[in-house]
């Protein structure tokens, strides 16, 4: 699937079920269900994509401390881009 490919499904009722649960919940994200988009990356705490998911979903709502932990957590830096570009990044990375 292309990065394309995937924001097409944006408009469908359900992500695909055939992709990246960090894809799923990256639906979610753009779909405005923030917590389903946060109980997938719960699911997996301590693995380094659900980590990084768990850092831009908490920057998102605002949590700067908490989105400044998992993205150490995930062993990366804070990102200071906009949410889209770390959005379409994290697509990217996960397809």
């Amino acid at each position: 699937m292309t990065f394309t490919e995937f924001t097409q499904t944006l408009t469908q009722p359900q992500p695909p079920t055939d992709v990246h649960p960090v894809l799923q919940a990256l639906w979610y994200d753009a779909n405005g269900q923030w917590e389903a988009a946060h109980n997938i990356a719960q699911h997996r705490e301590g693995e380094p994509r659900y980590d990084r998911l768990h850092a831009y979903l908490h920057r998102k709502e605002g949590d700067r401390f908490n989105a400044a932990y998992w993205y150490r957590r995930a062993g990366t830096s804070f990102f200071n881009e906009s949410l889209d570009e770390e959005w379409q990044m994290l697509v990217t990375q996960n397809l």
